[in-house]
């Protein structure tokens, strides 16, 4: 028999990555920590501002310096600790077992190189392997994510080709070294419903095939219903609740997570009810409250909420959550009233 452990690609431990500022020290990310499976799909959810991009560039060791550095954690995927790397020995690993696929592919793709170029050097910086071979994989990848004519397509710039294709160009480029871990950072704001679909499919159906585990990133609890099978909630750069989906979804119990699901459009929703919206907005990262980071936001919060932070409590295995006073909304859910 397998143990758990031998099933864990990546633990996260206690990471902390602060940017210094004129006008303060910004606590990005301040306390994460999670673990992710061989074949799981994670899902990261949180407005823009609660850490989720900056956790992503943490564990590539991707954050811009001397601004911003890790100043506390470990990142341990297979065993090695990328945060204790030096930018050569991360080289060995980034591209090679953990890639990402960014938010905007017509950025992040060099406008004077060809995609099968930049492809290419993908390949061969991690692989022995000559021009021609690295061509014939890159030609081989392209089709995998149903990219037509491929062959021609090699000689194509960015520019010339939609922003559906650069997001599958950028999906190949992620997935060229077959990486134990894919990270995906809102892989289709920029691209419409329809190609939205196609490239979350093909993601999932890649994973399948090649064994690796998925970090999904992503504001539409739609996507994350469908594709995530665990989620981390995350608010003002600390992690606030953790769960398998169908419980965020179905019992949620920290007030941000509730307020997060009171924001969208449910089919299940008889009665009709009005959608909520969480008042306020995110905190400022140099100058969080001394309590509760929803402290000021928060529609149930009590004089002890103002005063000490929560920290991540197990409420059964596989689910943990920071509140003060998720006791009182399991109750109601028990008692039938959410």
């Amino acid at each position: 028999m397998v143990s758990k452990k031998q099933h864990m690609i990546l633990e996260v431990k206690n990471l902390k990555t602060y940017f210094d500022t004129p006008e303060g020290v910004v606590k990005a990310v301040d306390g994460v920590s999670f673990d992710l499976k061989k074949g799981e799909v994670l899902g990261i959810v949180g407005e823009t501002g609660s850490g989720k991009s900056v956790t992503a560039l943490s564990l590539l060791n991707l954050i811009p310096q001397p601004a911003g550095k890790i100043v506390e954690g470990q990142i341990l995927l297979e065993g090695t600790d990328l945060a204790r790397l030096n930018p050569r020995q991360m080289q060995k690993y980034r591209g090679s077992k953990i890639s990402m696929v960014f938010q905007d592919p017509m950025t992040s793709l060099n406008p004077v190189y060809t995609i099968g170029s930049q492809i290419m050097e993908a390949i061969r910086i991690h692989q022995s392997i000559t021009k021609n071979q690295a061509r014939k994989k890159t030609i081989e990848l392209l089709t995998m994510v149903g990219i037509p004519e491929p062959s021609r397509r090699l000689k194509s710039y960015p520019h010339e080709c939609s922003g559906g294709m650069c997001q599958r160009v950028m999906v190949a480029m992620a997935l060229a070294n077959n990486p134990s871990v894919l990270i995906a950072d809102e892989p289709t704001t920029a691209l419409d419903v329809t190609i939205q679909a196609q490239i979350l499919e093909l993601m999932v159906k890649l994973k399948d095939r090649t064994g690796s585990a998925i970090i999904l990133i992503t504001h539409d609890l739609g996507v994350i219903a469908k594709y995530a099978s665990r989620v981390m909630v995350m608010y003002g750069g600390k992690p606030v609740e953790f769960a398998d989906v169908d419980t965020i979804f179905y019992e949620p119990l920290h007030p941000y997570t509730r307020g997060l699901m009171g924001s969208i459009t449910r089919l299940d929703n008889k009665k009709k009810q009005r959608l909520l919206a969480i008042e306020g907005s995110c905190p400022s990262l140099i100058d969080l409250p001394p309590g509760c980071t929803f402290y000021p936001r928060c529609p149930y919060a009590r004089k002890r909420c103002a005063q000490s932070y929560p920290g991540l409590e197990q409420v059964n295995p596989g689910r943990r959550i920071a509140c003060h006073r998720w006791k009182n909304f399991r109750k109601g859910y028990n008692e039938g009233k959410p």
